[in-house]
């Protein structure tokens, strides 16, 4: 029947992910897996995760498989939008009689014959309803199917949550209902594959407790039957780009914790209508509004001038699960709009201030055609004038359904969308042309698994659209979402090898302050730290301290450091670098949203040396700025653009020890500091240490 190759057709699939397409199918099919101990498909958000098992399920189809059940999140839409996408992607199959597609709660109560032979596609929602009529369609209606050769397709998966969940009133781990459905059904089969698809690798460790401690103190990936990772392609845009590359301080923007409660919950006392353009309350959403215009604006004129097709662009605000939460937001946003529009016509030059300061901001990452001023500020006016932004509110299932387009993504219906919703707009809903999102998703108790879900602006994204774009949301909430990029890259970097070298150690800090070994599924994204080769930690987000404060601990501290300054480089006893900081900690005020817990510190650095030494780099007389040019802090104090600079030299010499980089900063009022001397240190990790996952109080890193 060729299902493949009518796929790769169309799809065109690329020779690496061809290769995972066919690795993934041989090893399904030669393998044992299950439910609990499934074929794992690992991308990344956003990352082509369903392109990669549709060709899977192409190539099963052509060696003898009958039937694929995917199995979505409890979404309509995300139902919809998979039913969409298979009926687009097989469509020469099914013009031609050789496939069907089903939503199980829509299927005919009778199959005839004729398309029972046909290769059948059923989308499942991970409901009690939607597994119970699929039992009913194998041992029921139609128990002859349950002798073919079924492949069950488990998209977005979470493997911990999918498999097993804490009976607190028995307290024992137990399956959940949906996987003993989904086993119950499976053993009633004659021959039935399973795979899991997903882009968070981190439920993988929320396993029960029951797990063996390896003899060096480090976890092998609690993995399943196997592991294929989906390649990303040239245009995917993901965490790396927000949390750690050059662009990543251009594209945050740091909002103010009250102001995403204030966005909450109506408040007409602090939020008025007739200060939107004023108040300090939505400050942060005021900027997002204006750079969200002006950002498009740049982009239609650089189309322009490359005669390119111009792009409706989207912006996400996603802060809160309520109803009441969003409809408040949106009547903010659209008043704002309004409020806007009667400044451009009631004081242009006040307007056009505004808009001067954004061109300014988002014009300095283009890189680039950048159109004039006056180009964009005409395009700007002309926007709000004729009202190219719509405000759309996407918080239940009816909402989106009305909402998305024949391809299952969210319709742009106009050249400017605002999106704002919650739960919704989670998982597998695909979002185009996103250039800003604002999020202000706060629980107690950060789930990766979630949180990166979250994320809406990862995917395929051109990289002129990219360099524009947005993302707003409190600098606490940023710092957890990076360590968790860090966590997450680690972990991929881990199960892209074989064998041992998989193996990730998760420590914690006994009460007598030694390091032991620490279970992972007892660990909170936000307490994380992760500990891997030539890694930099350092505290960032600070103020120094009063200088009659911090005079004697700097001084303290120079005559500790300043003996190596015309060296430069030399060694010291862990008990020294444990003093140093010790007085260091002394001289810095955190800011909200940052801590630097100096024991923390001072253990990962004991536990990264293999002797009772550390390797130290001093310069002195730096004048770094507290801020960089876009309002955000320092998180790079020391420098790597030459073969001197103390990060090559910190790295050179960090091989079996840490070595750290100790910067004595003038600290002068005109940078935005106190007017103190200090010194800022920078730990770069051992090139040939374990990857390792350190349960702490929480400091920044970089």
């Amino acid at each position: 029947m060729n299902f493949y190759s009518q796929l790769q057709a169309n799809q065109h699939y690329h020779n690496e992910l061809e290769q995972v397409i066919f690795r993934t199918y041989h090893k399904l099919a030669s393998e044992a897996t299950s439910s609990n101990r499934p074929g794992m498909l690992l991308g990344n958000i956003q990352s082509g995760k369903t392109r990669a098992f549709i060709g899977v399920m192409g190539v099963a189809f052509d060696r003898d498989y009958d039937i694929a059940i995917v199995l979505t999140k409890s979404s309509n839409a995300l139902l919809k939008q998979t039913c969409q996408r298979l009926m687009s992607e097989f469509h020469d199959s099914i013009e031609n009689d050789q496939a069907r597609v089903y939503d199980i709660m829509k299927l005919p109560n009778r199959i005839r014959k004729y398309e029972r032979n046909q290769k059948l596609m059923l989308v499942v929602k991970k409901e009690t309803k939607n597994l119970d009529r699929l039992h009913e369609l194998f041992f029921e209606t139609h128990p002859e199917l349950k002798d073919k050769r079924i492949l069950f397709i488990d998209d977005e998966a979470d493997y911990a949550s999918v498999s097993y969940h804490h009976n607190q009133a028995s307290n024992i781990t137990e399956l959940r209902v949906i996987s003993s459905k989904l086993d119950q059904l499976r053993k009633g089969l004659s021959y039935s594959s399973y795979l899991q698809v997903t882009a968070t690798p981190y439920s993988l460790y929320l396993q029960p407790e029951d797990r063996t401690v390896h003899e060096q103190k480090s976890y092998l990936p609690i993995r399943p039957a196997f592991t294929e990772i989906v390649p990303i392609h040239d245009q995917y845009i993901g965490s790396k780009t927000y949390f750690d590359s050059e662009l990543s301080n251009t594209l945050f923007w740091p909002v103010n914790e009250q102001e995403i409660e204030v966005l909450k919950k109506q408040d007409r006392r602090r939020v008025k209508e007739t200060t939107l353009l004023t108040t300090g309350n939505v400050k942060g959403l005021r900027h997002a509004f204006i750079n969200f215009v002006t950002a498009a604006a740049v982009r239609w004129e650089q189309q322009r001038h490359a005669n390119e097709r111009w792009k409706k662009y989207s912006f996400l605000i996603h802060t809160d699960r309520g109803k009441k939460a969003h409809e408040w937001q949106a009547d903010v946003v659209i008043k704002m709009e309004e409020q806007f529009r009667q400044l451009m016509h009631g004081d242009e030059l006040a307007f056009q201030k505004i808009v001067e300061e954004s061109y300014e901001h988002v014009i300095q990452s283009t890189t680039r055609f950048q159109p004039t001023f006056e180009h964009v500020y005409e395009c700007v006016k002309k926007a709000l004038n004729d009202e190219h932004v719509v405000t759309e509110v996407v918080n239940s299932e009816q909402d989106v359904e009305n909402l998305l387009n024949q391809q299952g993504e969210l319709r742009l219906h106009a050249p400017l969308n605002i999106f704002i919703g919650g739960q919704i707009l989670d998982r597998g809903i695909t979002v185009q042309n996103v250039i800003g999102f604002y999020y202000g998703r706060n629980p107690r108790n950060f789930q990766q698994d979630t949180v990166m879900q979250h994320s809406r602006m990862y995917g395929a994204r051109a990289i002129d659209d990219v360099v524009v774009t947005r993302f707003y949301t409190t600098q606490k909430i940023y710092n957890v979402m990076k360590r968790m990029h860090e966590f997450d890259s680690e972990l991929r970097r881990s199960l892209s090898k074989e064998g041992e070298d998989q193996k990730v150690v998760f420590i914690e800090k006994a009460e007598n302050e030694e390091l032991i070994p620490c279970s992972p599924n007892k660990l909170l994204l936000s307490e994380l730290q992760t500990l891997a080769p030539h890694k930099r930690i350092l505290p960032t987000g600070f103020q120094t301290d009063y200088r009659t404060r911090i005079i004697p601990h700097i001084k303290r501290i120079d005559r500790l450091l300043l003996p190596f300054e015309d060296k430069q480089v030399g060694k010291l006893s862990l008990s020294a670098v444990s003093n140093i900081f010790d007085l260091i900690s002394e001289t810095l005020v955190m800011d909200e949203g940052y801590s630097f817990h100096v024991d923390d510190v001072k253990a990962m650095i004991a536990y990264a040396a293999k002797k009772d030494f550390a390797h130290i780099v001093v310069k002195t007389n730096r004048n770094i700025r507290r801020l960089t040019k876009t309002g955000v802090y320092e998180t790079s104090p020391d420098t790597a653009s030459t073969k001197s600079s103390e990060l090559r030299v910190a790295r050179q010499l960090a091989k079996t020890t840490p070595a750290i980089i100790f910067l004595r900063q003038n600290g002068k009022e005109e940078h935005g500091w106190s007017g103190t001397p200090f010194w800022w240190p920078i730990i770069v990790l051992p090139s040939t240490m374990t990857s390792t996952i350190y349960a702490n109080k929480t400091i920044q890193t970089r």
